[in-house]
């Protein structure tokens, strides 16, 4: 198995050489065809999340031990099976569902795995897809992707299923009068903007610094762009959305800055999803919520079944593709870059 991986954290990944896996019990061994590469790999590749106040949620002690093995986006190959592996066949092609809890807890009993406060998620806590196999537990784990690019069907395992699950949280009760804010239009926000007309009646609103990916969002469907760094960026939000303010406000990014703007952008009564993990801490006055009546909530990525939800859209032809580029595996280390820099539009998925 040839892998690209964390060795010491924010170093360049390094090119390691092991064994294939040999899957066992109910597992599956996938030859991966394509990864996608997510903001989230930034911060495991440093090693912490930031939360503000000089405070840091290290990976180290939780769960992540180096080498490490990122990448959850991923798409690939059955060729082996483990004894009491049933419902995929050798040479079936399958997107990862990452998302994976310890199956034995009361939430993974519920089907809420991603409530499990002992996750086994891909690329994460066990070994993902920066490499070119990957051993997965289950096979009701593989969702398939019949008709759909390869490529762009790996994404649809988080960037995808994170904002279909946002979108669900931010649209309970909407109509078409109403106007969704979506801060941020990176590969997670333009997914939603993409998959919006699919999911929701509410008109989308985009907010981004980057001017192209401004452009990029009016091209994928949104009703008006604006540059929530700019002055005045509030009074045209609530001037684009009938005076009020959006109904309800996405953050994608999840930075201070990026969540009260959308906190300060929504109506009485709104509701604002913070989705990123960009870190630091937020400070809002306590009395805006009662006065505001305004609900915060938190989403992260979206369940197993929310994922089934989205591929059935996207084989039925409703969910635009978002755009996608290719590079090799080996080119990790430069994407990495490029990402953090935010010079990536869409979604980049390596291919070993």
């Amino acid at each position: 198995m040839h892998a690209w991986q964390i060795v010491d954290f924010s170093k360049p990944l390094e090119p390691r050489e092991y064994p294939d896996p040999e899957p066992t019990g109910a597992q599956v061994l996938l030859r991966v065809t394509g990864c996608g590469v997510c903001h989230s790999d930034l911060h495991l590749w440093d090693g912490y999340f930031d939360l503000g106040g000089g405070k840091r949620l290290e990976l180290g002690g939780r769960g992540m031990s180096l080498p490490f093995t990122m990448g959850h986006e991923i798409v690939g190959e059955v060729i082996a099976l483990g004894p009491e592996a049933e419902g995929v066949a050798i040479g079936d092609r399958r997107v990862v569902f990452p998302w994976i809890g310890c199956g034995d807890c009361a939430e993974c009993r519920r089907s809420e795995e991603l409530l499990c406060s002992a996750p086994r998620t891909l690329g994460v806590r066990y070994g993902g897809g920066y490499a070119d196999r990957v051993l997965v537990p289950h096979a009701r784990y593989l969702v398939d992707f019949d008709g759909v690019d390869e490529a762009l069907a790996c994404t649809y395992a988080c960037s995808g299923v994170t904002a279909y699950s946002a979108l669900k949280k931010a649209s309970a009760g909407l109509t078409a009068d109403d106007s969704i804010l979506i801060v941020g239009a990176g590969g997670v926000g333009l997914s939603a903007v993409q998959m919006a007309r699919a999911v929701t009646p509410a008109r989308i609103v985009v907010a981004d610094i980057d001017e192209d990916k401004r452009r990029a969002a009016i091209a994928a469907g949104a009703v008006a762009a604006v540059d929530n760094g700019a002055e005045g960026a509030l009074r045209k939000l609530r001037e684009t959305t009938g005076g009020s303010g959006a109904a309800a406000a996405i953050d994608f990014v999840g930075a201070p800055g990026t969540a009260l703007f959308g906190f300060d952008g929504i109506r009485r009564g709104g509701t604002l999803v913070i989705v990123g993990l960009y870190g630091g801490a937020l400070s809002l006055s306590t009395a805006m919520f009662p006065l505001k009546m305004a609900r915060v909530v938190g989403s992260y990525v979206g369940s197993l079944q929310e994922m089934h939800e989205l591929m059935d859209l996207v084989r039925a032809g409703r969910v635009p593709p978002i755009p996608i580029r290719t590079r090799a595996l080996r080119q990790v280390n430069a994407t990495l870059a490029d990402l953090r820099e935010g010079r990536i539009v869409g979604r980049v998925v390596l291919q070993p």
